[in-house]
């Protein structure tokens, strides 16, 4: 009871301060605070809690194999977005971001099972494809250079990612044992918030806008991989409040790096 008040209070307010830190930077700065692991973190910390460290510890390889996914994700939407040749916010209405949204999951879940088997080979060989897919993709997706104006939310977008993010974590948490360490780590790193945000930004904004926020994403998955290399590492050997600390303080770091270097490259 006490596992399920802490999912039911932690989560939520991880995802509305994020939200709202998110909001005021712009969907460039946005994209990066939702690739911090808002979602898997919770996840795998009540795996661990729930199921024990050595569940967890193979669950992160699952979650760090999910982060190629994510790139895959990235390159979908831009990619079927400029396939179906839209442009102006106005003429897109929400057609082509849910086109691209579609597009992009498609993606991600072929490249998820594509990436499946690596998580019993070895975590090196797994982050080595995660660095190469992140940065690939990076390059891929075109830079705006542009400054967007704020976007509007409906009143429901902060509850409702509220109410999503507890449900995914109560739930998975839940079937964990049905789907075994892997597949519950690299499921829980499916980018909801990315697929809302970047369908926000394209429909207010237009697509070098959502682009911003795929970008955005990329730049934080590195040090998102290094949060859960650490994890996999630290859980058995240091128990899971010392493991946790280490891999956030580590995320913190290289983040804080790449948000710099987002920020001077882009100009804000």
């Amino acid at each position: 009871m006490a596992a399920l008040a802490l999912k039911l209070v932690l989560t939520p307010l991880l995802i509305g301060g994020a939200t709202l830190v998110a909001r005021r930077w712009g969907p460039l700065v946005g994209g990066w605070i939702i690739a911090l692991p808002l979602t898997s973190g919770p996840i795998l910390f009540f795996l661990a809690l729930d199921h024990g460290p050595a569940f967890a510890s193979v669950a992160a390889v699952g979650s760090l194999a999910g982060l190629a996914a994510i790139a895959a994700f990235c390159l979908g939407y831009a990619f079927v977005v400029r396939r179906a040749g839209r442009s102006e916010p106005a003429r897109d209405g929400w057609f082509a971001p849910g086109l691209g949204v579609a597009g992009a999951s498609l993606a991600f879940a072929v490249a998820a099972v594509a990436l499946q088997p690596l998580v019993a080979i070895s975590i090196w060989l797994v982050l080595l494809v995660v660095l190469v897919a992140v940065t690939i993709a990076a390059r891929l997706i075109p830079r705006s250079g542009e400054l967007h104006p704020p976007i509007e939310h409906p009143w429901w977008d902060l509850p409702g990612r509220m109410v999503v993010a507890t449900s995914l974590v109560v739930g998975l948490t839940a079937v964990a044992p049905l789907l075994g360490p892997g597949w519950s780590g690299l499921v829980a790193t499916f980018p909801v918030y990315l697929s809302v945000m970047a369908a926000f930004a394209h429909r207010h904004a237009g697509p070098a806008a959502a682009d911003d926020v795929l970008r955005g994403m990329l730049a934080g998955l590195y040090g998102t991989a290094a949060f859960y290399v650490v994890l996999n590492l630290a859980l058995l050997p240091l128990g899971i409040a010392t493991a946790f600390f280490a891999a956030i303080a580590t995320a913190l770091v290289i983040d804080a790096a790449t948000l710099r270097a987002v920020r001077v490259v882009e100009g804000i």
